[in-house]
């Protein structure tokens, strides 16, 4: 599709639909603003938080400036904005994509690009959504159904893994994707909501949940079913925060109970954690994205219901999770077949499958076990994966992607083989739109609060507004984190007073790889961090992992930790076999990697023993930026940088796990 054929589409939709540019009428206030998430622990919102970090703000920019309308222009080249004007019969044609998930591709846009506009306003930006979402209306069907392709032609699906039979609704939901198209569209018109006050596409969710609610559910009347790939199970509840209609809840709530039971129309089995109810889940099994949004919206219920099954069940499975079927950039997913979780201990480095969106989805789920708990090893999770297995899934162009992030490349490409090289899209591009909604979210994960208790999770250079229960405060963070672990808080209470200050001490910086102990530092403690008020050094007490600093705080007051940084040799479980008599580098939160690039000579021969040495190196013009490990075994030297940044130079060999020799 040409430029001009995306533009009059666009002038089509905000025709058909007479989108206005002005904000629409708002949730009804009694509805309005309704803090039912049940989480005791909130997030500083985006709104509240300007980034000003030369780490992360590069990679938002990149998204705000060059990803969201890259990805844009290719749904519209493949028909994914078509797809909503055919079905509503304002265009003719067939179904243009080759998946049944496609509408959640623009779902996820829409989000993105909302979150964008929370922290950066954008009037241009917003119109476009405001014609995005009319598209979007037009293919909705009277009752509310929304699923393209099959109102387009049921009968026909895109692809060939998708059952027919009747050619009717809510055929072979495991693989229709048409709750997980809702789940996106509810996750992404709250955030919209939320960023712009409109309910132009609030409305259009609305109308597609009440669908759900009317067709699913107990009753003779209803369909005994749950869906096929899970997140609709969060995005209704997104849209019970939103408006307190308790049915949403509760549809969430039966989907979730109902997993597992043999008396629902459909059963899926291990692949989609439904082989038996999910208070009886305690090992993470099948594919990995279904599971971790599953866990999410488990802990979700946890939180809302106070539920304590469901409380011990995610707890459970996180722990069978992060002790056995993690790898150390924090990728989950380990296998090819089913983009499903392995075994025990089974993850193998070549063929590591660790998809993009799984490490997202381990992101929102361990953020939602730190707001239920304040539990800092969470955290230590969520910052391992950001900083490596998450952000490794796009390139520092913005514009090509992983969909697999393995452990080591033969520089060839093969089925079930890990990636060599990154793509500019994928028929199935659920990853580019899932980094597209989450990267301009990282503000919302820096800071949360609890009563008069401030959580310092993230650092990150910026600003920040903070309303405690009894007062406000203006913070500010100054860092070159993950760089350099000396981080600077200011604190600016507007009226003197006693509060706290938690600011997380990075299990790296505990010599803690990972909770669990999969992996361990095989090489000397560094240094103890520490901590100074006002340029005067305390003994604040570490609880939980935290530095704790409760005092009557004043304007202006600086708090400033240093968090020392060196080389780390990490060794993993002996029950890991692809990792045995190998190592892996860190530094800080980085995980390193060897790339033939950087070692041509001899990326082959590269080992490690009790006599190599490790420096640092900043290097400004090397990929955008990074400090590499320079290593030196004898009269053998190589290069390692940072896991996220390879594969940004054609395609290479790569290796994070590096052979021991005997010296």
């Amino acid at each position: 599709m040409n430029k001009q054929t995306i533009l009059s589409c666009l002038a089509l939709a905000l025709v058909i639909a007479g989108c206005s540019k002005n904000k629409t009428e708002t949730v009804a206030e009694a509805d309005k603003s309704v803090l039912i998430s049940g989480y005791p622990i909130q997030p500083v919102e985006i709104s509240k938080v300007k980034v000003t970090d030369d780490f992360w703000l590069p990679y938002i920019k990149t998204i705000q400036e060059k990803t969201i309308q890259y990805a844009i222009k290719k749904c519209s080249e493949e028909g994914r904005f078509e797809n909503f004007l055919i079905a509503g019969g304002k265009k003719k044609g067939t179904v243009r994509g080759v998946m049944p998930f496609d509408d959640s591709d623009v779902y996820k846009i829409i989000e993105g690009a909302s979150n964008s506009l929370i922290s950066s306003p954008n009037p241009k930006l917003e119109a476009q959504l405001d014609s995005i979402i009319a598209i979007v209306k037009v293919g909705q069907e009277k009752d509310g159904y929304l699923c393209t392709w099959r109102t387009i032609n049921p009968a026909k699906p895109p692809a060939t893994w998708v059952k027919v039979e009747k050619g009717v609704r809510w055929e072979y939901m495991n693989m229709s994707h048409e709750d997980y198209n809702a789940g996106h569209m509810y996750e992404a018109a709250a955030v919209h909501y939320k960023a712009t006050g409109k309910r132009n596409f609030l409305d259009i969710a609305l109308k597609n949940a009440d669908l759900f609610v009317k067709t699913f559910g107990d009753g003779d009347d209803k369909i005994h079913a749950v869906p096929g790939h899970e997140i609709i199970e969060t995005g209704l509840i997104k849209l019970y925060e939103i408006t307190g209609k308790k049915e949403y809840l509760k549809l969430s709530k039966y989907f979730l109970d109902h997993r597992g039971d043999p008396k629902n129309k459909e059963n899926y089995g291990a692949y989609a954690q439904d082989h038996k109810p999910v208070i009886e889940q305690d090992e993470v099994v099948g594919h990995a994205v279904r599971a971790v949004y599953l866990y999410a919206g488990m802990t979700d219920i946890a939180a809302i219901e106070k539920d304590a099954a469901y409380r011990n069940a995610v707890d459970k499975l996180w722990h069978n999770m992060t002790e056995k079927k993690t790898y150390i950039t924090g990728g989950i997913g380990a296998l090819h077949d089913g983009e499903a979780f392995g075994a025990n201990y089974e993850l193998p480095n070549l063929t590591a499958y660790n998809e993009t969106c799984a490490a997202i989805g381990s992101v929102y789920w361990n953020n939602r076990l730190f707001n239920l708990t304040g539990d800092v090893k969470y955290n230590d999770v969520l910052e391992r994966t950001m900083y490596n297995g998450l952000i490794s899934g796009i390139s520092l162009t913005g514009t090509e992607f992983f969909y697999p992030n393995p452990m080591e490349s033969d520089a060839k490409f093969e089925f079930n083989k890990g990636a060599c090289t990154r793509s500019g899209w994928f028929d199935c591009s659920c990853c580019p739109t899932n980094l597209i909604r989450f990267i301009p979210a990282i503000p919302g994960l820096i800071y949360a609060h609890q009563k008069d208790t401030l959580y310092v999770n993230l650092y990150m250079s910026n600003t920040a507004d903070v309303t405690l229960d009894k007062h406000k405060v203006k913070v500010a963070q100054q860092t070159n984190y993950p760089w350099n672990g000396a981080v600077k808080l200011s604190v600016d209470p507007e009226k003197e007073g006693s509060f706290t200050v938690k600011m997380r001490v990075p299990g790296w910086a505990r010599n803690e790889v990972m909770p669990g102990g999969l992996y361990t530092y095989k090489n000397a403690a560094t240094p103890a961090p520490t901590v100074s008020v006002n340029g005067k050094a305390v003994a604040a007490k570490v609880e939980n992992g935290y530095f704790v600093i409760n005092r009557k705080w004043k304007q202006k007051d600086v708090v400033e930790v240093n968090f020392p940084m060196a080389v780390r040799e990490v060794v993993s479980s002996d029950k890991i076999k692809d990792n045995k008599n190998k190592v892996s580098l860190e530094y800080g939160p980085l995980v390193y990697a060897l790339e033939e690039k950087d070692n041509a000579k001899n990326f082959k021969d590269i080992t490690v023993n009790n006599t190599t040495t490790f420096a640092i190196a900043h290097k400004p013009d090397m990929l955008n930026g990074i400090f590499t490990i320079e290593g030196t075994t004898g009269n053998q030297k190589f290069t390692a940088i940072p896991y996220y940044s390879w594969s940004n130079r054609g395609v290479n060999k790569m290796e994070v796990w590096i052979p021991e020799a005997s010296k």
